[in-house]
């Protein structure tokens, strides 16, 4: 597929009035649409957080007590919503139900569809606020925040010294491994 064909093929055509989004898919702007619509009476006490069911609520509450009532019965993880289970149970069966419209590569979670489909798209949406930089990543836009910050929150827990990545980390860990300073004097010749 040449270029130009590729760019038609990816190319958002559905645009939502209210707030400008576009979709690839009329289905999805149907979906879209109906968020704006829908009147949000349903308040967290402690975030503010606002849902259109009680039970949607009552899942929300979650993220504040901590609750984690559904459990893997493969690895005993836990679980604070059902769906989040479900998804988890992917990991075991292997299970890729969201699939690629342009190169059919599969994926067992929509929100890693959804940042593979971005290569195909050129999507950047994660900008700094600092440089002006574009990410298709929100954790690589995190990571270049730290060029800005000096920000270095990975600690060698041997010597101490920080490391703005993780990559670093491990690769200063490699040098104490091949230190050679220790001498053994057991023996004498």
């Amino acid at each position: 597929m040449n270029v130009e064909m590729h760019n038609r093929t990816v190319e958002k055509r559905f645009k939502c009035s209210t707030c400008g989004q576009e979709f690839l898919k009329p289905y999805q702007l149907i979906v879209h649409v109906r968020r704006h619509k829908v009147e949000k009476t349903f308040k967290c006490d402690i975030c503010e957080a606002r849902f259109t069911r009680r039970s949607v609520l009552k899942a929300h509450a979650r993220v504040h007590t901590g609750e984690k009532p559904y459990k893997c019965d493969t690895c005993g993880a836990m679980f604070a919503h059902i769906g989040s289970l479900n998804q988890h149970i992917r990991i075991h069966t292997g299970e890729k139900p969201f699939k690629c419209d342009i190169c059919e590569t599969r994926f067992s979670y929509r929100g890693s569809l959804k940042q593979h489909a971005r290569i195909h798209t050129g999507e950047k949406p994660f900008k700094c606020d600092t440089c002006g930089a574009k990410f298709a990543r929100r954790g690589h836009l995190t990571r270049h925040i730290r060029v800005h910050t000096g920000e270095k929150p990975y600690k060698c827990g041997i010597c101490g010294s920080l490391f703005s990545r993780n990559s670093g980390l491990r690769r200063h860990i490699s040098i104490h491994a091949v230190d050679r300073s220790y001498t053994c004097d057991t023996y004498d010749d």
